[in-house]
Formats: structure tokens, C-alpha cells, sequence
């Protein structure tokens, strides 16, 4: 179906989103929407006949792991709540570890690459029809930004891509930022990934804004989209006309304005570059799905983890990888996830002030995250009073207070050590409290 130019509705643009002129359609991140309800933006868009398609971001399908029928049925109710004509995920492992890695389960809190081996395209495929199975429309999977190679890789993406095409039928969501980043950070050139694509089975295309820093580039979605991504875009039209195009920001919302001149430059792109070219794609020989997926599901876990591992909880750089790029994936992911944690908890880095982001870049160095950023703030809260900190005695009692409200009068798994600590802190706090506003009065 047509699609049209669209933008990813998100709850902090959703008025802009209602009032830009143009808008064919709209992406909404699965995870983010009630299972029973819709924001009324959303409401409102679907009752003027606006396209919303659902956007899953936590199935992990790359990973070892069979996927989780309770999330694919959670993904299937929000197409069903949408009414959704295809829902799309990304070719992205995002968890690790367990039973059948023999080690810790971790959470990335980020999508990370699926090595291009035969093995992982094995289980790929096989996690791609079982969601497939699952879900009541078409799905279509998105290539992702990397900062990483996976030693020993034998297929490109292109190839990868295609071959995934191939057994399955799935449909392609190309993202032309992240070959963008891929191009920068791993040297993979766009041109020669959109020749080796089926780009007839193409869904709809993902436009973003990053920086380049220290000559990586960062998908970040909270910046314009540049030139050398629109250079992509025209690169995929030159192919193919693919049947939508979409605007994607997830955070440093600019004005409306802004969106909409950066919405009138993709639609100009789209236009100087609608005569198609011929090319030849190549494609790699089919070498056939094995009869079972067994063992390259368990060779997979065990590289998947031990990269996960390295990542999130200080674990030393498997062998074949850049242990200096590891350290700036491993570094973005810990700021990223201090962001989140600061959107969930605002209250955390009002009690902490500018000393918040430093704080929780040394609470989350080989620490993993929790089950979930509330209460991944949780445990950093925990760690900063067992530790005694803050030293402002004011901000320390409000942090204890805050954490006694959210924790409970008997929360899970804490320490009887903590439970002294945070009393203590609090009794410390409410006499030097006293004492000082005696003085005062």
C-alpha cells in the first residue's frame, strides 16, 4: 500500500505532529502505547484517516532466544488497537545471557547488531516466521546503526538482507541514517548495500539526524537530518519508488517549523531523484536453512552474551573485536541509559542537580541495568545512600524520602545493610535539619 511522506509521532511533538500540513501518515513505538487505550492525539489522527503503524523496538528476533509470546502478543494487540495495516521490528538482538548461554541474563536497553554469519541468519529466520505466525498483518524489519564489527562476519548486509527476504517473505524497513552511520563507522558503502538489496520488498523508508564526534558518527534522532543522509535517500529513490518515507526525532523536539522544512526537503529529494536507474543487484547463493537450529542458537548465545557482557557489565572485549570502539558503544549506552532514567525519575536529577549525570555514569560502570529504568533508578538511588551520598545533607534526605516512597515498606531484594543505611541517613538528616532551622528562627 501507499504510505506517502509521514513523521514518528511521539507524545512530546503529538500537537505538531496533528497540525503539520501534509503528514500522509504516522510511526508510534509499540512499547510506549497502553495495551487498552490510545492517546487521544492518536485518536484524533486515525479518525481524520491518518495511517499509524506500530514500531517495536524490544522483541529482539536477532537474538538466541525463541521470542517471547507474551510480547508478540503485546505487539499484535497494539496492531489490533491501531488498526494497522503492518507492524515492523528491527534485525537487532537486545538481550542476552540466560540458560542457554549458561550466564547472568542482561538487558542492552538498546538495539544491537546481529553478526552476519550463517549461523545467526539461521536463527533469524527461524524467530522471523514464528513472529510472523504471531502477528495478524505483514512485518517488516529495519537494518540498524552499529559502532561495532563482529569479527569473522560472512555475508554484507546487503546480503544478509536478501537472504532474509529470501526464506521468509518478510518485508524491509531501510533506514537510510543508519547505512548512513554504517558507512562512517564500519565503511560499508550505501550504494553497494542498496545494490545488493530486493528493493521491491521495501515497506516504507526511516529518515534521522545524527553527529559525527571524534569521527564516529551517533544515530541520535535528536538532530537535523544532514546532507550525506538525503544523499542516501536519493541513492534508494534513483532504485526504487518505496511506498512511504517517514521523519523520525526522539528527543531536543525542534519547533513545527523545523519539522516541517525538514519534511519539505525529503519530499524535494524524493522528487529530484524519482527517475529510476537500472542496476544489477548482487546476490549471494542461497545456502539453505539447516534442518535445526539447535546448535547455531546456542553458539549465538554464547557470543551474543559475552559481547553483551563486555558492554553493559564490565566484562573484559571477546577476542576479534575493537576494544576501543567497544568502549565507545559501551560508553554510549551507559549515557543513554542515564537519560532514560532521568525522563522516568525526573525527581533524580532535581535532588542531585549538575553532579546527576557524572553520579550515574560511575553507579552504572559494570553495573548492568536493572529489570526496567524505574527501577534501574531505584538502584542507583540505593547505591548513592548506601555510599553516603549526596554530601548536601538537605539533598540526601530528600533522596532517602523519595526512594522510601517508591521502595515500600518492604521492598524486593534489598539488603538489610541498605535498610540501616537509609534509616541512618535519615535520622542524620532530620536532626542536622532540626538543628539548623533552630538556629535560624
Amino acid at each position: 500500500m501507499r504510505l506517502g511522506v509521514g513523521i514518528g509521532w511521539r507524545p512530546e511533538i503529538a500537537d505538531a505532529v496533528e497540525a503539520l500540513e501534509g503528514v500522509e501518515w504516522a510511526e508510534a513505538v509499540a512499547e510506549n502505547l497502553c495495551a487498552d487505550h490510545l492517546p487521544d492525539s492518536l485518536v484524533r489522527l486515525r479518525a481524520r484517516g491518518v495511517t499509524v503503524v506500530p514500531h517495536g523496538v524490544a522483541l529482539g528476533l536477532g537474538g538466541a532466544e525463541r521470542p517471547d509470546p507474551r510480547r508478540l502478543a503485546d505487539l499484535a494487540a497494539r496492531v489490533e488497537l491501531l488498526g494497522a495495516p503492518l507492524v515492523t521490528e528491527h534485525v537487532a538482538f537486545v538481550r542476552a545471557g540466560g540458560p542457554a548461554a549458561g550466564s547472568s541474563a542482561l538487558e542492552a536497553g538498546h538495539l544491537l547488531p546481529v553478526p552476519r554469519t550463517w549461523d545467526a541468519l539461521d536463527v533469524l529466520c527461524e524467530n522471523v516466521r514464528i513472529a510472523q505466525d504471531a502477528l495478524p498483518v505483514p512485518l517488516a524489519l529495519e537494518n540498524i546503526a552499529a559502532l561495532v564489527n563482529w569479527p569473522d562476519e560472512e555475508l554484507t548486509e546487503g546480503q544478509f538482507l536478501a537472504e532474509l527476504v529470501e526464506r521468509t517473505g518478510v518485508r524491509l524497513l531501510i533506514d537510510v541514517a543508519n547505512l548512513h552511520t554504517n558507512h562512517v563507522n564500519r565503511g560499508e558503502d550505501p550504494a553497494t548495500a542498496l545494490d545488493e538489496l530486493p528493493v521491491e520488498a521495501i515497506a516504507y523508508v526511516h529518515v534521522a539526524g545524527g553527529v559525527e564526534k571524534d569521527g564516529v558518527w551517533h544515530d541520535t534522532h535528536a538532530h537535523p537530518v544532514t546532507a550525506p543522509v538525503l544523499d542516501v535517500l536519493s541513492e534508494l529513490r534513483s532504485r526504487v519508488d518505496p511506498p512511504g518515507v517517514l521523519l523520525e526525532r526522539d528527543d531536543d523536539f525542534p519547533p513545527a517549523e523545523e519539522l516541517a522544512g525538514e519534511l519539505a526537503m525529503i519530499r524535494k529529494t524524493l522528487e529530484a531523484a524519482r527517475h529510476p536507474r537500472r542496476s544489477a543487484p548482487t546476490r549471494t547463493a542461497a545456502a539453505g536453512a539447516r534442518a535445526t537450529t539447535d546448535g547455531a542458537r546456542e553458539r549465538l548465545a554464547g557470543a551474543q552474551s559475552g559481547l553483551l557482557a563486555s558492554l553493559v557489565a564490565g566484562a573484559p572485549v571477546p577476542a576479534g573485536f575493537d576494544a576501543e570502539r567497544l568502549g565507545v558503544q559501551s560508553r554510549a549506552l551507559a549515557a543513554k541509559r542515564a537519560g532514560i532514567v532521568a525522563k522516568v525519575a525526573p525527581e533524580l536529577p532535581e535532588i542531585l542537580g549538575t553532579g546527576y549525570r557524572a553520579a550515574f555514569l560511575r553507579y552504572a560502570e559494570g553495573r548492568p541495568p536493572a529489570s526496567g529504568y524505574r527501577r534501574d533508578a531505584l538502584a542507583f538511588a540505593e547505591h548513592l545512600l548506601i555510599a553516603g551520598e549526596p554530601a548536601d545533607t538537605a539533598a540526601r534526605l530528600r533522596l532517602t524520602h523519595w526512594w522510601q516512597e517508591r521502595a515500600g515498606a518492604r521492598p524486593p531484594r534489598r539488603t538489610t545493610r541498605f535498610v540501616r543505611a537509609a534509616r541512618a541517613a535519615l535520622v542524620t538528616s532530620t536532626t542536622a535539619l532540626g538543628a539548623s532551622s533552630g538556629g535560624n528562627r
